[in-house]
């Protein structure tokens, strides 16, 4: 009987192996036949002038739309990184016998699934009217309230899979409670931290709706974030509407910088976290 029993086991156990792998491949395939149409459909409109003009170029191009994006981004996770983090730690280290716990948790899951348009509405309504009207720090603001909920509820999540021998280990030497926390419990944690604020930041940087309704977009680049500002999203949304083909072949080619720029941006921040690991 026993036997029979674990070749059943066995036979579940390779099934749900296959099951996965299956899956795997599924996902995987899916993800590069989308990338292999938009190379194919935008690779033909990378040129030295996308890289080099501006929209009123001639040839037109997308530098400020690119370097519009990475301010943009910079300045929201600016924000949204430190403000995440910190929460995520307050709610994993410190929420055990405090009821502000319960509702901020309850907050951050709330905004987490909020529909990216209403964040539009919200930072027009709050920012752009009342304030000096559409500019880089209204459309950064409407991301980092994206950014905050997902780096925090990762964070928390993240920081509670730390064996809590460790938080006494730390103790047991002589360790403060924030020392433990920012020398045992965050470094022990930190692959994983920095994983969240990776999708956090790939999140952000293909919004095309918050900044439609709080930067206006710009068609030539700038640097004044109080002025409105350039988006490589607003600008792809554009001209995907375009009646022009060249631009719309333009608009496909910009979805494919997106894409390298987040898997850049991406790359570097792992890099740099294995980095600084492998010099503890």
């Amino acid at each position: 009987m026993s036997t029979l029993h674990d070749r059943a086991k066995r036979l579940t156990s390779a099934a749900a192996y296959a099951g996965s792998i299956a899956c795997a491949v599924v996902i995987v395939g899916v993800l590069l036949l989308v990338l292999a149409d938009l190379v194919r459909r935008g690779a033909g409109g990378l040129s030295w002038a996308f890289f080099a003009a501006d929209a009123q170029g001639e040839p037109a191009g997308m530098r400020h739309a690119i370097e519009g994006t990475l301010i943009l981004v910079a300045l929201a996770s600016a924000v949204g990184v430190p403000t995440g983090v910190l929460a995520g730690v307050y709610l994993s280290e410190y929420s055990k016998e405090r009821w502000l716990a319960t509702p901020v948790r309850f907050t951050a899951d709330v905004l987490a699934g909020v529909p990216s348009i209403v964040v539009g509405i919200l930072g027009y309504e709050l920012l752009v009217v009342p304030l000096t009207g559409y500019s880089a720090w209204a459309g950064a603001a409407g991301l980092a309230f994206i950014m905050i909920p997902i780096v925090a509820r990762t964070t928390e999540e993240m920081l509670r899979l730390v064996p809590h021998s460790y938080r006494e280990a730390s103790i047991a030497l002589g360790g403060t409670k924030s020392q433990t926390i920012l020398r045992v419990v965050l470094p022990g944690a930190s692959g994983s931290i920095v994983t969240g604020i990776i999708l956090a930041l790939a999140r952000i940087a293909g919004e095309t709706a918050p900044l439609l309704f709080t930067i206006l977009g710009a068609s030539m680049i700038t640097r004044d974030p109080s002025k409105p500002f350039p988006a490589l999203t607003h600008q792809i949304y554009v001209w995907a509407n375009s009646p022009d083909p060249s631009r719309r072949d333009m608009a496909f080619a910009g979805m494919l910088v997106l894409i390298a720029v987040v898997f850049a941006i991406s790359l570097g921040i792992r890099l740099t976290v294995a980095r600084a690991q492998r010099r503890r």
